[in-house]
Order: C-alpha cells, then structure tokens, then sequence
C-alpha cells in the first residue's frame, strides 16, 4: 500500500520487541518458516528512501490496545472486506465539549416515577425513549440502577 502511494519514507511501529529487533537486523531470524518473510521484507524495504522500525510498549500504546479489544470482540467473517480505520487526533478530549452542558437536577428515575403516576411521557420524548421508559416500568432495572424504590403514591 505504501510503495502504491509513492511514499518514500516509512515509519513502522510495533509492540512485538523481537519482531522489531528481527526487522532491525539486531537478531537473527532462524525459524525456517519466518526466513522467507524476513527475505520478502529486505525486498520492500530496498524501495524505500528510508525505512525505521520502533518499538512501542503496549502499555505506552493505548490505541492499539483499545483495538485490539475491538477486534477480539468482533466477528470477522474471512471473505468480508474491511474499509481501514480513519483515526483523526485532536487538540482535546472528545468529552470537552459536554462539560458546559448544564447538569440535569432531576434523579435518574424522575421520567419513570411520571410516567408511572400519569402515564403521560415527558415533552419532546423521542420513541427510544418513551421505550426505555416502559422497559424500565416493566422491570426492575431502575431500582437496580438507582438503588431506590419507587414510591407511587409520592
């Protein structure tokens, strides 16, 4: 993909210590079965101005681990195309833009315990909504939850 796009330099992370240490050249690759990708990788890697592998622990690399449980978690049918992951850094967390976001001062079970005495949804409930409403009506979720006990009577 890299020598389609005319790339001339390459960077090529890894957490594999003894991959990237094989790759450098610092160790020697014996297994008879990894020789012949080892052989393959000097080929690509004579059509690069410059290439550098480095070694990045997992535990300094969250996004990689964060995908990596991504992937265990998700089924992968083998004759399925899989698009590439557009990941884009930002200046700051994701979760900066809800901190000015009034706080709600209503409990948790304020709609249920309503809707419960009226049976009337609140205003400009949307259809996910008022359906987790009536589950939470239907079940005990909402005592679980909170950890109180709905007073209808209140």
């Amino acid at each position: 993909m890299a020598i389609d796009q005319n790339v001339e330099e390459l960077l090529i992370m890894g957490d594999s210590d003894l991959i990237i240490r094989k790759a450098q050249g610092e160790w020697e690759t014996r297994d008879v079965k990894l020789i012949p990708y080892k052989k393959h990788m000097e080929d690509l890697s004579k059509r690069f101005k410059s290439i550098e592998f480095r070694y990045i622990p997992r535990c300094h690399n969250e996004l990689a681990d964060a995908l990596a449980t991504l992937a265990s978690m998700l089924p992968y049918p083998g004759n399925a195309h899989i698009d590439p992951l557009e990941i884009k850094i930002r200046k700051r967390h994701g979760y900066y833009n809800t901190i000015e976001a009034a706080p709600n001062t209503q409990p948790c079970y304020h709609d249920i315990k309503k809707f419960l005495k009226t049976q009337e949804y609140p205003e400009q409930t949307s259809g996910d909504q008022k359906r987790t409403i009536r589950r939470h009506v239907l079940g005990s979720t909402v005592t679980d939850v909170c950890d109180i006990k709905l007073d209808v009577a209140n």
